[in-house]
């Protein structure tokens, strides 16, 4: 039943695996050097006193531009990941049909960034989680200066508290 599911789902059990072996790196003072991740470290954090994993921020861009160009999406995600402090694993985007809708993720060894847009309502969906010294506000003006928004919600949700 189990197989059926999923095949039906579009995962072929007998396909190979489609998952990337890259090869991460980080940079530090401009020093490129293999990513090498503290094993030993939980990466929890204390944030405004709560003990937690990190910070999930879902944020509604209403009103955007430019949330049908795939090239700008990916740049932007890219330039979130910078400005956050964060470390990038793996990054996949899609685009629909042209002038469509984009969705995608990069997946951070602090956690990941999701996007999801509606251009012909000018309405983008993302999802920042990040862990350990990452810091995922930062991604907030970066988006407001690559799409416009003309309303721009976030809330915030502090992971694993009481874990």
């Amino acid at each position: 039943m189990t197989e059926q599911a999923l095949i039906q789902l579009g995962m072929d059990l007998d396909e190979p695996s489609t998952a990337q072996k890259d090869e991460f790196y980080s940079i530090t003072d401009g020093v490129k050097a293999p990513y090498e991740p503290d094993e030993a470290a939980d990466h929890f954090i204390v944030k405004n006193g709560v003990p937690c994993a990190g910070t999930h921020l879902i944020i509604d861009l209403i009103g955007a531009n430019g949330i049908d160009d795939i090239d700008l999406v990916e740049r932007t995600i890219r330039d979130c990941v910078s400005a956050a402090g964060a470390t990038l694993l793996h990054i996949h985007f899609h685009h629909f049909t042209q002038n469509s809708g984009v969705s995608g993720v990069a997946v951070l060894a602090e956690s990941h960034i999701s996007i999801h847009t509606w251009p012909e309502r000018g309405y983008a969906a993302l999802d920042v989680f990040m862990c350990g010294d990452a810091e995922p506000e930062k991604c907030i003006d970066v988006l407001q200066a690559a799409f416009s928004p003309s309303k721009l919600v976030v809330g915030e949700h502090l992971r694993g508290q009481g874990a």
